[in-house]
């Protein structure tokens, strides 16, 4: 039997527990296009491969796939892509990946350096001349934990074991490998090969760096900080990235009624029924919540910041100089590795701590701090008993703010029912409706939960749906939290990142990370198996021709993943308009009369107004369709005439449930384009 180092490479990604790649071939992989075609013919896995090969037209697809993957597993996915070339595709995804701290693979082929008849493999099509590089990887590097090139054969098992030992560590995130395709055809020994074991139930991963905690004084400062403090914050984006901190924090919180914020958050730090979970901020300058998370946080007089790449914003609002600060961040609490620039908030006057260390083993070591001085002997009894009426006061002061907020999210979605007011955005004019933002997320938040018998979108161990969010809202970003409200860590999702595109592709990847077969023969990063039976993408119209959806939903088709998309439809890019208005509140462009105008719009012709926005804009819902061949179910809905907005609000609800059971009953992909108020 011949064996080379692509066998090797491929089974050395089983050996270290990867079960997917996600992949975008080119000249450069003959070897392990050979080595893939040999292991079904000789059925060294049943007739299957291993890895198992996801098919990717598009580089950007592939790597938000394995993202997808990453994100709702916690293990590491590959993506096999095509040289120089090919590693460009992969675009902005590289951006999310690395903010995300997603633990991914990437492996690209090279250019042959032969081309004589010495080695095998070497220079035979004109192309590689072309794509032949000074330093391939130096495309990627800046983005990745770790890059390397494949040499040789004999040690391709240690190159790949220290690719995923430091994907894995914190601060997590995207290795690249690379080797030049005579390395890849390279005939390697039998006994390097049968000598690897892939143990497919239960993989051998190097061994990761553990996570570590505060030093005794620290959390004795922490600790004291805390409990004589009267008006002290938490701040986060990223604590839920491990589940089992989320616990740990919600702790902490209820025993000493310490108010959080999620600012800029990219997957659910606590659930949003926490009694002390007071705010949601993308630090947007205007908006209600922002102006209130600015009041709080220059009134504070301790802050807690755990695992936020931005818990203020400096140019507009910042803690007072003499608040305490502590900050902890399980990988990269100076944003060094991750590259932030300058990144200014650890150097605010007011911070005594910068530690590197995790979420869950701080907070356990905090709680159990808290705990012991409380209990403490030493503790003088009247001491004692002002912290606690202090925590008393704190917990009714800051359980009315929760209600009060969730009191005015309810407000606004009776409105966009047909309450007692008009709702915000409804766009009525001529007789005509536009479902808003709130409407749409709150109409999608009572379907689900008629598949799930509790308020919140899970199934809190029934034997409801167990659905997964994806949010690439971005502008609207706010409006799907608040008025989604999910509630459990690993069920929603956003990018981690800004580069748009992301969410399509990693539906695909999501999907199959947590299918019925992968969660009964794996548990995922945080200790247990998860299965979604309905993922959901909320994405915008700008973020959808981002995802590259013809290549999306063809591995939809192609690989069975159905999801459901909501396209929220502002014709346009909205977000650039507002960073416009940010710095030129006044300025000619705030006088613009359409988004065409201020060339941020996507309407076809803006002077025709006949039939609204529905005839002027492209309808999102028909590429799905088109693209699987009319697999895909799509509808184009939003826009409503001579109707009350509670019949609009009904028929739009209707619409999603049809939805709804087109992804869970028939199994196919449903796209709903839905037509906002344009720019």
């Amino acid at each position: 039997m011949v064996y080379t180092t692509s066998s090797l490479f491929l089974k050395s990604l089983a050996a270290a527990g990867i079960t997917h790649a996600f992949v975008n071939w080119g000249s450069d992989h003959p070897a392990l296009l050979e080595d893939l075609q040999r292991q079904r013919v000789e059925s060294e896995y049943g007739g299957e491969t291993t890895p198992r090969i996801v098919i990717c037209p598009n580089e950007m697809v592939a790597l938000s796939a394995a993202q997808g993957y990453a994100q709702v597993t916690g293990r590491v996915a590959a993506v096999i892509i095509h040289v120089d070339v090919g590693t460009q595709a992969l675009a902005g995804a590289i951006h999310n990946v690395n903010r995300c701290r997603a633990p991914v693979l990437i492996y690209a082929g090279a250019s042959p350096f032969s081309s004589s008849k010495d080695l095998k493999g070497g220079r035979n099509e004109w192309i590689m001349w072309m794509q032949d590089i000074p330093d391939q990887s130096a495309i990627v590097r800046q983005y990745m934990r770790h890059t390397a090139q494949i040499n040789s054969g004999r040690n391709v098992t240690q190159v790949v074991n220290r690719a995923v030992q430091i994907a894995l560590s914190e601060p997590k995130g995207p290795v690249y490998l690379w080797a030049r395709r005579e390395v890849m055809e390279e005939v390697v020994p039998d006994i390097l090969y049968t000598s690897l074991h892939t143990h497919s139930t239960k993989p051998k991963l190097p061994t990761l760096v553990s996570p570590s905690g505060l030093s005794p004084t620290d959390v004795m400062t922490l600790t004291n900080a805390l409990l004589t403090s009267e008006r002290p914050l938490i701040v986060t984006s990223h604590l839920g990235r491990n589940q089992d901190a989320v616990a740990a924090l919600i702790t902490l919180s209820t025993l000493l009624a310490l108010p959080i914020y999620c600012s800029c958050p990219s997957l659910i730090n606590t659930p949003f029924s926490h009694p002390y979970f007071v705010g949601i901020t993308y630090l947007v300058p205007g908006s209600p919540m922002t102006d209130k998370y600015k009041s709080d946080l220059e009134t504070a007089d301790v802050i807690f910041v755990i695992d936020s790449d931005i818990p203020w914003m400096p140019l507009k609002f910042a803690p007072n100089p003499e608040a305490r600060i502590f900050i902890t961040d399980g990988g990269d609490p100076l944003k060094t590795t991750v590259e932030m620039g300058m990144w200014e908030f650890s150097l605010h006057p007011g911070v005594e701590l910068v530690s590197r260390s995790d979420a869950e083993v701080v907070l356990t070591q905090v709680v159990e701090g808290v705990q012991s001085r409380l209990s403490s002997s030493e503790m003088d009894g009247k001491v004692r008993e002002e912290i606690m009426e202090n925590v008393k006061r704190r917990a009714g002061r800051v359980g009315l703010e929760h209600e009060q907020w969730i009191e005015g999210l309810e407000r606004i979605e009776e409105m966009g029912k047909g309450g007692s007011g008009s709702g915000e955005g409804e766009g009525m004019q001529q007789g005509q409706i536009n479902i808003s933002i709130s409407q749409t997320i709150h109409a999608l938040r009572e379907v689900l939960s008629e598949y799930v018998p509790t308020p919140s979108l899970v199934s809190n161990g029934s034997k409801g749906l167990k659905p997964l969010i994806l949010n690439e809202g971005i502008s609207n970003y706010p409006f799907v939290w608040e008025h989604l409200r999910p509630e459990i860590p690993g069920t929603f999702f956003t990018s981690g990142g800004s580069s748009l595109g992301w969410s399509l592709g990693a539906a695909v990847g999501a999907i199959l990370g947590c299918r019925k077969e992968e969660v009964s023969s794996h548990v995922n990063g945080h200790g247990d198996g998860v299965e979604h039976d309905l993922v959901v993408n909320i994405v915008g119209d700008g973020s959808f021709l981002f995802c590259v959806p013809t290549s999306a939903y063809w591995m939809a088709r192609r690989y069975e993943t159905p999801f459901l998309t909501i396209v929220l439809n502002n014709a346009g890019w909205r977000s650039p308009k507002l960073s416009m208005l940010g710095v030129h509140p006044t300025g000619h462009g705030s006088k613009a009369s359409s988004g065409e105008q201020l060339s941020v719009g996507f309407r076809f012709d803006p002077a025709t107004e006949t039939e609204g926005s529905l005839l002027e804009s492209p309808d999102y819902s028909q590429v799905a369709v088109a693209a699987t061949g009319g697999w895909a179910w799509g509808k184009r809905v939003g826009v409503y005439k001579d109707l009350s907005l509670h019949d609009a609000f009904g028929q739009f609800k209707s619409t999603l449930e049809e939805a709804v059971k087109v992804v869970l009953e028939e199994k196919r992909c449903a796209v709903i384009d839905v037509v906002l108020e344009a720019l």
